[in-house]
């Protein structure tokens, strides 16, 4: 196994071990979600009753947000304890590798909020080019990342375990997505309460 596949696994079962807690600690009353400008964006550029493949729909907050918003959703998660706790929950959901896994499609738009920052820079280009070939022409995508530089495994958030991260600047998370074939990318910079700063990436198939 290679050190890349260990942190993959490591952030894997770092989010396995500590899943209801990782829930309890991102929901949002209703209404509060800080996401909500851009889930209201996404939505608003789709046509009624879109299709959409949500990678790393981790207890599935974002997908209920996408639904009320008239959308479709396709849950799936790398992490097993997720896909069993969207089922329990009653939704159809599925353990999806972005990396390896068919994708199935076309999709009318594809969101991945903070879950593509696990990926290492060199995966990147690969799954945003995959998720390009999964989406219909005019299809949306939204990707968000955590602002900053290099690569970590952190201990920190709102799990325990270790986690592998990836960290991006603005000119370099916008030429991987363009030269992955996305158009019209908009990047947007907004504060995290934990400190630092997201970026939220939006652009058309």
């Amino acid at each position: 196994m290679t050190t890349r596949d260990q942190q993959r696994a490591a952030t894997i079962a770092t989010y396995g071990a500590d899943a209801q807690e990782y829930a309890d600690a991102t929901a949002h009353p209703s209404g509060t979600n800080p996401l909500n400008a851009a889930l209201g964006e996404f939505a608003a550029a789709l046509p009624a009753s879109a299709t959409v493949l949500e990678i790393g729909s981790g207890p599935g907050r974002d997908a209920l947000e996408l639904e009320s918003l008239g959308l479709r959703v396709r849950r799936t998660d790398i992490t097993p304890a997720f896909v069993e706790m969207m089922r329990a929950d009653g939704h159809d959901a599925d353990a999806l590798d972005p990396r390896t896994d068919p994708l199935g499609g076309p999709y009318d738009g594809v969101w991945a909020s903070a879950v593509l920052l696990h990926l290492s820079r060199d995966e990147m280009p690969m799954v945003l080019k995959r998720l390009h070939a999964a989406t219909l022409t005019d299809g949306r995508l939204f990707v968000s990342v955590k602002e900053g530089d290099g690569e970590e495994v952190s201990t920190s958030g709102n799990v325990h375990g270790p986690r592998f991260f990836t960290y991006w600047r603005e000119p370099a998370l916008r030429s991987v997505a363009e030269a992955a074939g996305w158009l019209d990318v908009q990047i947007a910079r907004t504060a995290s309460p934990r400190g630092g700063h997201w970026l939220g990436l939006s652009a058309r198939a």
